[in-house]
């Protein structure tokens, strides 16, 4: 895997193939300890060589569930950073399923929902803060998997955004 200005930060660069602790490291990020399901169901299931993460919220490790509706209270940008935050969380559960983020071979589809008001339509570039955080951290080439971005009329809690994962794994 070769990284480059466009898939990682120029700190990382010179290393010639880190490992996506060395990059959460390089990056300035602490996972988180995985959020504990809020419901009747798994945070994690594998099948075969498949992990699946269920859907996961901004939710800081202090508690603080960020919420309200992008579009009217919640701007883009602030979107976009809570996006990443529930991709940090969901690496927290991945690592917590196996271990080693290292073990992971694929980001094979993320299916992400923002909590929007009736006329948005920048569900992408919301959804990018959760999918660039990926591609930071396991290059592009593991890291940049298929996608779905969703505009719902509300989500648990009222969190700004969900996001699910499927991942390739050893």
């Amino acid at each position: 895997m070769t990284l480059d200005s466009t898939t990682a930060p120029a700190a990382l660069a010179s290393s010639p193939s880190p490992g996506p602790e060395e990059r959460l490291a390089a990056l300035g990020l602490v996972l988180p300890p995985p959020p504990a399901p809020v419901a009747n169901f798994v945070a994690w299931r594998r099948a075969g060589p498949l992990l699946y993460l269920s859907g996961q919220g901004p939710l800081e490790a202090n508690g603080h569930l960020h919420v309200g509706r992008v579009g009217e209270e919640v701007s883009i940008e602030a979107a976009y950073a809570h996006a990443r935050l529930t991709g940090l969380n969901l690496l927290a559960v991945a690592k917590a399923a196996l271990g080693d983020l290292g073990r992971v071979r694929s980001v094979v589809k993320l299916l992400a929902f923002v909590n929007a008001s009736p006329g948005f339509a920048h569900h992408p570039k919301v959804i990018n803060g959760c999918s660039d955080l990926f591609v930071d951290v396991f290059g592009d080439e593991v890291g940049r998997g298929a996608r779905s971005a969703i505009g719902a009329g509300s989500l648990p809690g009222h969190q700004t955004v969900e996001v699910e994962a499927i991942l390739e794994v050893d």
